[in-house]
């Protein structure tokens, strides 16, 4: 038993109402359940009920016990002093506000269907990876797709508020956070970390002074991440590297933020996502395109971002994967699938920031269209979906069931999932 599956109990008022009374025997009618609330204090605001004919106007706390309004020291609290009605599952003490008069209580233990306690249960202790799994196919389309919309929504959201305390700590500076978050996106996942704090601890600034030289840039980029010592001036490019990071990390004192070669995951990743080759691309995107905030918000369509991010490494880095061992073959240049990635994570939530910011809808749709612009994601997650028949057409698709199931399906979130409500109403 959760505190959700009450809050599920009493908004959709899924207990028997008939001659409902409170626990001290007082006739109870619920005119308005009230409002959710997601932050601080009761968990119902401005609710209305009548007590004996009475109308009490406030709002309404749940919990699975009464007596766990001492145990959360509600007694004292006076946010809780306006609560007209105490919603328990188990009434197992008397409650009293501080001036000693009773708080109603409504215990729903012995007002609920079995049938439903045993519904939502199967869904709580499914051993699916996707709990509903079995009844997935059941629910109805609309109510898939309305519960699909909110995930890609709240995943949108949740990425911006990133951006949003990035933007904070670079004192409002849309480009220096445009650029770590690209940095970031970079590192693809495994060096994602490692990449932002390389990007933190070497300011865009200090690029830019340099982008009309692309060996400088891979210098302070490379020596920077702490991976040019790997170098050991094994070959002319090397040595010339070492020479230029050395003048530039005492100019701009960057020795204190450069990173180790340990810090940098190599193994299992294909040699074309080596941050050695990655940091080489971001240097040139850097010389060819310096002001990204500005191309990425401004940008028409998917097609223009990726002939932005349609770059090549420079000569060096298109014959090694690794200092000192030279490639088989030509290394790639950012390939299609990681450009897609870079506009789903770094684009994409940037537009929904600066959306947010200057309360301007016209950027979050802009979000949108690129997302119904890019093909689906192909992972194991999107995978696990279609096995369901949930396809997956486009990354506006991807990206919410993707969220669909990390943030409510593995967190086993039913109870504030339409489609787990659903089976839990109408099944």
């Amino acid at each position: 038993m959760s505190e959700d599956f009450l809050y599920f109990l009493w908004q959709f008022q899924y207990f028997q109402k008939t001659n409902l009374q409170t626990v001290a025997g007082e006739a109870l009618q619920i005119l308005s359940v009230g409002l959710r609330n997601t932050n601080a204090g009761p968990d119902f605001l401005n609710g209305r009920i009548l007590i004996d004919g009475l109308e009490w106007v406030g709002n309404i706390e749940m919990h699975l016990r009464s007596s766990d309004w001492h145990r959360h020291t509600h007694t004292h609290d006076r946010a809780y002093d306006s609560v007209v009605l105490h919603v328990v599952w188990e009434n197992d003490t008397i409650i009293e506000r501080p001036d000693g008069s009773l708080i109603p209580t409504l215990a729903l233990r012995s007002l609920t269907s079995l049938l439903l306690l045993q519904k939502y249960r199967s869904l709580i202790d499914s051993r699916e990876v996707i709990p509903c799994a079995s009844q997935f196919e059941t629910v109805p389309e609309l109510q898939k797709r309305s519960m699909l919309d909110r995930a890609l929504l709240q995943r949108l959201q949740r990425k911006a508020s990133v951006i949003h305390e990035m933007l904070e700590r670079n004192q409002q500076d849309w480009e220096e956070t445009t650029y770590q978050l690209l940095a970031q996106n970079f590192g693809f996942k495994i060096n994602a970390e490692p990449m932002l704090r390389l990007a933190q601890g070497l300011p865009l600034k200090v690029l830019l002074k340099h982008r009309d030289n692309l060996m400088q840039l891979q210098a302070l980029l490379l020596g920077q991440s702490g991976l040019l010592a790997d170098a050991k001036g094994a070959d002319d490019y090397s040595l010339t590297l070492e020479r230029e990071y050395h003048f530039l990390s005492i100019k701009y004192q960057l020795n204190s933020h450069q990173l180790l070669p340990h810090e940098w995951k190599f193994l299992r990743l294909r040699p074309a996502n080596f941050p050695t080759v990655r940091l080489a691309q971001l240097a040139r995107l850097i010389q060819l395109h310096p002001g990204f905030f500005s191309l990425f918000i401004h940008a028409e369509n998917v097609e223009q971002l990726s002939n932005l991010l349609h770059i090549q490494q420079s000569d060096y880095w298109q014959k090694h994967y690794l200092f000192q061992k030279e490639a088989t073959g030509k290394v790639p240049a950012l390939g299609k699938s990681s450009m897609e990635n870079v506009i789903i994570n770094t684009v994409v939530p940037l537009l929904v920031a600066y959306a947010e910011a200057r309360d301007n809808r016209g950027f979050l749709d802009k979000a949108m269209e690129f997302l119904e612009q890019l093909s689906a994601e192909k992972n194991h997650l999107t995978g696990l979906w279609a096995e369901l028949g949930q396809t997956t057409k486009t990354a506006f698709d991807s990206q919410a069931v993707i969220e669909l199931y990390t943030h409510f399906c593995q967190a086993k979130q039913c109870l504030n999932c339409t489609i787990g409500t659903t089976l839990l109403r109408h099944s």
